[in-house]
């Protein structure tokens, strides 16, 4: 009989410095009301300085940990999704291996961008569907303000920092858990939204530091455009692909990088706003992130119940895209 993967432990972690929408209006050329309405955002949680993504993940995987009532020497895998790691190697999956002592475990980043956690979660899953591993810990964590320019009103207004963390065990029950997930990319999304320096093809040299090439760069617009399409068609994708109705999703968790965009996803499949979680307005866009924080929190809300269907979606840089469809089993 074959094996599904099922969350048995939710965990999340938000920095307590707040930035608000008129602490940036001293900062660039914007207001509150402007943010609000092209965006939806009121204010973003700030990681200080000394502290990376590996951090905020230990402590959100710290929580998932004790919740699923599982040592982390149990744990035999961790993926970890981030576009901000701590540095470029080691990994950030082996900074939180060491941090919360799982001393069985091995584990991967995965850069899936806005995706990243789908993308994380479906891999993670697919170990355990082998048979090969019982307990897998899946971590969202990103520091987007490291590589926010806060001169550029067009993206300092979007991002925050956050992690929120998962841990994954093995069943044989075939209807519950993940059931199903579908992922996609195109690489011609590169030129719309991308971080340009520190890697092999821009190293750090004084030159790309003075042009700016080490912070988030965003054609708003375009981006716009293909994330709107691109998280509704993958939503209705799989929820037809299930024949789902509206009527039988509980909560439908989308990425947190547009309220519009969130809108356009939930009308595509007929759900009504109170199915929809929207957190945008506490925490702003934290990439990876998004989905577990909003997973968690309306976990420890107590809305979510044995048997409910849950749909994620996101879209992110590169583009990627992806959903995701799970029956709760806590």
């Amino acid at each position: 009989m074959s094996f599904k993967a099922k969350i048995i432990g939710v965990g999340h972690y938000v920095p307590e410095k707040v930035l608000d929408n008129k602490e940036l209006e001293k900062m660039v050329n914007t207001t509150d009301e402007w943010i609000i309405s092209r965006t939806g955002i009121k204010e973003r949680r700030i990681l200080g300085e000394g502290k990376g993504s590996s951090y905020m993940g230990a402590l959100a995987a710290k929580v998932a940990l004790e919740d699923a009532k599982v040592s982390a020497e149990e744990i035999e895998l961790i993926v970890v999704a981030t576009v901000t790691p701590d540095m470029f190697f080691p990994s950030t999956a082996c900074l939180i291996q060491h941090e919360i002592g799982a001393k069985n475990a091995w584990g991967v980043d995965v850069n899936g961008a806005c995706t990243g956690f789908i993308y994380a979660t479906a891999m993670a899953a697919q170990f355990i569907e082998s048979g090969r591993y019982k307990k897998v810990l899946v971590v969202g964590a990103d520091k987007m303000s490291s590589i926010t320019d806060y001169t550029d009103r067009n993206t300092c207004v979007l991002f925050g920092d956050a992690a929120g963390a998962i841990v994954l065990e093995r069943t044989r029950q075939a209807e519950t858990g993940i059931i199903d997930y579908i992922l996609r990319s195109n690489g011609s999304g590169q030129h719309y939204l991308y971080m340009k320096g520190g890697g092999s093809l821009h190293p750090a040299t004084h030159e790309t530091v003075d042009k700016k090439m080490h912070y988030i760069y965003q054609d708003g617009r375009t981006v716009f455009k293909f994330a709107v399409t691109g998280m509704a068609d993958i939503t209705e994708e799989i929820v037809k692909k299930n024949n789902i109705s509206s009527d039988d999703i509980k909560l439908f968790i989308p990425h947190q990088a547009n309220l519009r965009i969130i809108d356009a996803a939930a009308q595509r499949v007929k759900l009504a706003p109170e199915k929809v979680l929207i957190n945008i307005e506490k925490y702003g866009n934290t990439t990876a992130a998004t989905i577990p924080l909003g997973l968690s929190e309306t976990y420890y809300e107590g809305k979510l119940n044995k048997g409910d269907i849950i749909i994620l979606a996101a879209f992110g840089a590169g583009f990627t895209w992806g959903s995701m469809l799970i029956r709760w089993a806590k």
